[in-house]
């Protein structure tokens, strides 16, 4: 599927692998995007802020889920974008 935002979310996706999730939080936080909003909730549970995650898990229309690994959602997030990793 095309984003509109698919490179600026894959980098956020990238810094997030390396465990840089302030870069990836300066990417995505200006975003007005499903996916976007999913991704900022990603970066705010990766920081250990569950409330703050929780509201943008929401407002993606996404539950956010702590038994499934960090690792699973970028999986899942980068073959959204049509990249693998």
């Amino acid at each position: 599927m095309t984003n509109p935002h698919a490179t600026q979310l894959a980098e956020a996706i990238e810094r997030l692998l390396v465990n840089d999730w302030r870069a990836a939080h300066a990417l995505v936080q200006d975003l007005d995007d499903p996916i976007a909003w999913r991704l900022h909730g990603l970066v705010h549970r990766v920081e250990g802020d569950l409330g703050n995650s929780r509201y943008w898990y929401e407002k993606a229309g996404v539950t956010l889920d702590q038994s499934r690994s960090v690792e699973e959602e970028i999986s899942e997030l980068s073959s959204y974008l049509g990249r693998t990793g």
